[in-house]
């Protein structure tokens, strides 16, 4: 029982004894609705009362005086008269008991209490004849509606007969239980449409109480759609599979829809007709019906809605069809075709990797558009501009993502020679951009999507931090599309001395675009001395620090411009001997090359972390090396049957082959170990697992490159020089030690972990053999879409929650820990109160009372100290020869609003970590947690009662120096502290998909 009420029945239970001093609950039994009788206990008065104020006013009510005065005073007369009626003990109807409540809460003049209890006493009787339904007492009499007008009576047996399969070797689920509440959510009459969501909404509801009712609605969804594929394929007559049987069928069912589904694809004009040179008779009975078993009803729920292929809007491919038609386009330029769709098909199905949303939406159709972003940089001439318009809208209607860089577009007031009149800058151009995202929405399946670069020495950066607000003139506004700051080191030296930094426009000082390090530094330098000598006219002096204040306080009220950096990013870039990085991509894990001759593009997949860590937390490193072999083919197969809208991105994408593995469920990784987020076991566990991603999967492209060759441009890069990710990060040190000056000595610009642990000289030796064959080789991508398919958490992220409602284009989801609800059961946590709580304090464990242990692994997104973040990504960036989409997670108490100086030491903290980029900035106001701040204590942060501003003590992080201006940076007003980044799925947010 919770506290609160164990009190309030104590306080109910002191006038228990009658004249005669006899305790009434020892003489009085209550004669139930079911005839059956049990001792009166007053604690169940309180209790439901209690439960009447919280759904009426939250559950904070019943902590007050006023309202706890109220409940022990009603129990108290409801007793006193039992006491009356009944002095020398007997029988009573518990409607006598609940009448007189009802009376006594009406003479408190607490009728909306009243009418809360009565709903509650009906609602219960409603359930009570449920339960006598599905006991097989009754059952109501339901017709249902078809489309051509017909009616027939619902088939009871048959309903059984489906929910009792979706149950089955299922623990803890219950199938009279969902047949119970299918009787409360349908109606007579209703269309017989509704009836299949019906009933995957009942299996929904009990989510919340038991997590293994996702499957048992992934299941009842399941049926739903073998019924609606055996329809559009006209399988349902005795010449062809009847798929609206048990589900045992679809183990010889499955082989012959395959090929059905197939066909019909091809005639309808929506998958390539090359797939019919694969044997799909060998391929259909390769196809395993119990991985359809693998997924949570939001899986399956998101394939349906917007990845199984369908005609005029019926679904005719099964998941695991789904699965073997983009193995098969993967495979279509194999030798051996059917076997490696084969071995394709088992990573996809089994979860162990899975493909960006691009690839799975495309892969074996007739337009199989299979990358996920592309990379651009925009000239500064109208020209060049407006194709760089057409460029976008043909990438995004097939389904990419865009990252802009616009550094080279003039600023506002610079002089256009060929009319001789002044420009508007870059801001103008940039609001078209957000226009063509609304306008062309990726084929109408999800809205288009891009981000926007700008570097800070450029003169418009002022406005540019303002794009994403919403206040100020709408023109000069961009609510639809992302921006990101491409920040030079230099600029960031000027922070830490609190300096000046001067803002030129590009076609004063055109080579900074395409300098980075030491040789950036020098040429800046220069330009400034010339703007001193009256050389250069449209400049504007500003101090670094405020510059750096103001971009801090556009992250923390609109989650842009994000942070990225394009000296990390180029000087450990394996093709810096061809190119220059100018941006990042929409979602921050891509840096390659850009010019005006070549698109870069990301080609991206990533591993199920999770499935390759046991029960007992040993990560499977011969699985996880098979993996990654298997999807590092996988994903340099994409550049050579991906469709490409614009001819930059081909020549790209053929000259350097590049591609993104990634991962997902880093989370789920780190409960599998017993591991808190916020510790440095799980910084350890970070760089070895990414370690042993990067060994394998830079193996893997050596030993493809050893059969297939080398990519084009390989001689010259830092492969070919014998330098891996894991040694690029000693160039980077040794360029921020030349930013440093000479009273320089106690700072150190990059503090960068390099212990290893593998054999790295052996793979050394390999690529100096063999080559590589992708230019660059590992991204970790959010994943949010794909990861909800597979049902892991997404990406490197930390757990969001551990009990919440998620909404998205599908639907709205119940969604709990799996993993918490089965320690929390195995310790005989898991009761209908504390369910109750966790749901009041959105998931989070810091205000219950619950074991440490417990409370520590499952740390939420918002009680963790951003710095962790930090600490592990560290780690992982310097395995990575791209980036990370890295998100970092704020919290406010009691509306304070998140000091400056911590926004700072995060940011200044990111750089010196040596990232290449971060993402959003997620703030919000933790309302639902106890109300105080956050501190640190045993290497977690904690709930305590002080005011303090939180610290973190980290050996391995050095504070940013934080002179007086930075410390006493108080953020601007908000319009309100909620989570101002978009949605953790959002289906129309490129950036999520995956």
């Amino acid at each position: 029982m919770r506290p609160e009420l164990d009190a309030l029945s104590a306080m109910a239970q002191t006038n228990d004894k009658d004249d005669s001093g006899l305790p009434i609950t020892s003489q009085l039994f209550v004669i139930r609705r079911d005839k059956t009788t049990i001792p009166f206990d007053a604690e169940r008065i309180s209790n439901a009362i209690a439960r009447a104020y919280q759904a009426e006013y939250g559950d904070a009510v019943i902590y007050t005086y006023h309202y706890s005065r109220i409940i022990k005073e009603v129990t108290e007369a409801v007793v006193e008269v039992l006491n009356s009626r009944y002095s020398t003990g007997g029988n009573i109807n518990i409607e006598e008991i609940q009448d007189q409540v009802v009376l006594n809460l009406f003479l408190k003049d607490q009728e909306a209490i009243a009418r809360r209890y009565k709903q509650y006493r009906e609602s219960r009787a409603i359930e009570r004849a449920n339960r006598a339904l599905v006991s097989g007492q009754e059952l109501p009499e339901i017709s249902l509606v078809y489309e051509d007008g017909s009616e027939h009576a619902l088939n009871w047996n048959e309903i059984h007969r489906v929910v009792d399969e979706a149950c089955s070797n299922l623990q803890h689920v219950e199938s009279r239980q969902i047949v119970a509440g299918l009787i409360d959510a349908i109606h007579d009459k209703m269309p017989a449409v509704q009836l299949p969501e019906a009933l995957v909404s009942v299996a929904e509801a009990n989510i919340q109480v038991e997590p293994n009712y996702r499957f048992v609605g992934a299941r009842l969804l399941l049926a739903r759609i073998r019924r609606e594929v055996a329809q559009e394929l006209d399988l349902q007559g005795t010449d062809g599979p009847v798929l609206l049987s048990e589900q045992r069928d679809l183990e010889t069912a499955y082989a012959a829809v395959f090929a059905h589904a197939i066909e019909h694809g091809i005639e309808a004009g929506l998958i390539d007709p090359r797939l019919r040179e694969f044997d799909l008779d060998l391929l259909g009975n390769a196809l395993n019906h119990e991985f359809d078993f693998k997924f949570a009803r939001l899986g399956l729920q998101t394939l349906y809605d917007r990845y199984l292929l369908h005609k005029d809007g019926n679904v005719f491919e099964l998941p695991q069809v789904l699965f073997m038609r983009v193995a098969m386009g993967l495979a279509l330029n194999e030798e051996n075709k059917v076997a490696k769709a084969i071995e394709f098909y088992h990573q996809l199905a089994q979860h162990d990797f899975m493909s960006s949303t691009p690839t799975l939406f495309n892969s074996g159709t007739t337009h199989a558009q299979l990358s996920s972003c592309y990379l651009s940089t925009v000239p500064d001439d109208l020209e060049g501009i407006f194709n760089a318009y057409m460029q976008d809208a043909l990438l995004a209607k097939w389904a990419g993502g865009l990252g802009n860089d616009w550094t080279r577009v003039r600023a506002a007031d610079a002089r256009i020679k060929g009319t001789n009149g002044l420009s508007n800058g870059v801001i103008p151009f940039v609001k078209l951009v957000n226009d063509l995202a609304v306008a062309v929405n990726q084929g109408g399946k999800r809205d288009g999507a891009a981000c926007v670069y700008l570097e800070t020495w450029h003169r418009d950066i002022e406005s540019f931090l303002a794009l994403r607000k919403n206040t100020g003139e709408e023109r000069l506004r961009t609510p639809d599309i992302n921006t990101a700051n491409w920040i030079p080191d230099l600029f960031m030296k000027r922070v830490e001395k609190n300096a000046d930094w001067t803002l030129f426009s590009p076609d004063d000082v055109p080579d900074l675009h395409d300098a980075w390090g030491a040789e950036f530094e020098k040429r800046y330098l220069d330009y400034e001395a010339r703007a001193e000598r009256g050389e250069i006219q449209l400049y504007k002096q500003v101090n670094a620090t405020e510059l750096w204040r103001e971009m801090l306080r556009s992250l923390y009220e609109t989650a842009h411009p994000w942070m990225t950096f394009k000296d990390a990013a180029n000087i450990r870039s394996p093709q810096r001997h061809t190119g220059v990085i100018h941006s990042s991509n929409l979602c921050t894990e891509i840096t390659l090359n850009t010019s005006d001759d070549e698109i870069a593009v990301c080609n991206l997949g990533s591993i199920n972390l999770a499935n390759h860590v046991d029960d007992q937390g040993n990560v499977l490193t011969d699985k996880l090396r098979e993996t990654i072999r298997t999807a590092i083919e996988m994903l340099d197969n994409v550049i050579d049957i991906n469709f490409y809208a614009v001819d930059e991105a081909k020549t790209s994408n053929l000259r350097h082959r590049p591609i993104g593995l990634g991962i997902m469920g880093f989370q789920d990784a780190l409960i599998k170990k017993r591991i808190s987020y916020a510790s440095a076991e799980a910084v350890e566990f970070a760089d070895q697992s990414m370690e042993l991603i990067s060994y394998y999967a830079i193996e893997a492209s050596s030993d493809l490159a050893a059969t297939r060759g080398s990519y084009e441009s390989y001689e010259g890069s830092l492969w070919h020089q014998g330098i891996l990710p894991i040694d690029s990060v000693n160039l980077l040190k040794e360029e921020r030690r030349l930013l440093q000056d000479s009273d320089d000595t106690d700072d150190c610009y990059c503090e960068v972990d390099t212990s290893y642990r593998l054999d790295w000289e052996a793979l050394r030796e390999k690529i100096a053999v063999q080559g590589m064959r992708n230019s660059n080789v590992l991204a970790i991508a959010p994943t949010a879409t794909i990861a909800n398919i597979v049902g892991v958490t997404a990406s490197i992220e930390p757990l969001y929650t551990n009990y919440f409602a998620k909404e998205n284009k599908s639907g709205v989801f119940q969604l709990v820990n799996e993993h918490l609800v089965r320690d929390l059961k195995s310790r005989g946590y898991w009761t209908p109160e504390l369910i109750q709580q966790l749901s009041s304090t959105e998931g989070m464990l810091g205000s219950l009372d619950l074991p440490k242990d417990l409370k520590d692994l499952y740390l939420t997104a918002y009680e963790i100290d951003p710095r962790w973040l930090l600490l592990c990504a560290s780690r992982r960036q310097k395995w990575i020869d791209q980036s990370q989409s890295l998100n970092l997670y704020f919290a406010t108490f009691d509306g304070k609003r998140i000091s400056g100086k911590k926004l700072d030491l995060v940011y200044r903290n990111a750089w010196k970590l040596g990232l290449k980029t971060t993402y959003y900035c997620r703030t919000r106001e933790a309302s639902s947690i106890e109300r105080a701040d956050l501190d640190v204590s045993d290497n977690r942060l904690t709930v305590v009662s002080s005011s303090r501003e939180a610290a973190l003590d980290v050996a391995s992080v050095a504070p940013a120096r934080s002179n007086e201006s930075v410390a006493d940076f108080a953020l601007g007003e908000s319009a309100d502290n909620s989570d101002v980044a978009c949605l953790l799925d959002d289906p129309d947010c490129e950036s999520c998909a995956g």
